[in-house]
């Protein structure tokens, strides 16, 4: 059988080692000597917008709970 590679829960793993990257990038540029804080808000938007979708998949992961 072979593993599915659109499943949610592989997109997810995809998103936090997009955002772990991310982190690490911004925490670099931070202290980088000239600091272009244009690539920084940008590297900061992006990494939001990685946490909001991986916010999304795990809602649609957990089901429902009963009333």
């Amino acid at each position: 059988m072979q593993p599915n590679l659109h499943s949610p829960e592989r997109r997810l793993i995809e998103l936090s080692m997009a955002h772990a990257d991310l982190d690490a990038l911004i925490d670099r540029a931070g202290t980088a000597a000239p600091l272009d804080e244009l690539m920084l808000r940008r590297l900061k938007k992006r990494r939001l917008a990685l946490k909001d979708e991986m916010m999304r998949i795990r809602q649609s992961l957990r089901p429902d709970e009963p009333a």
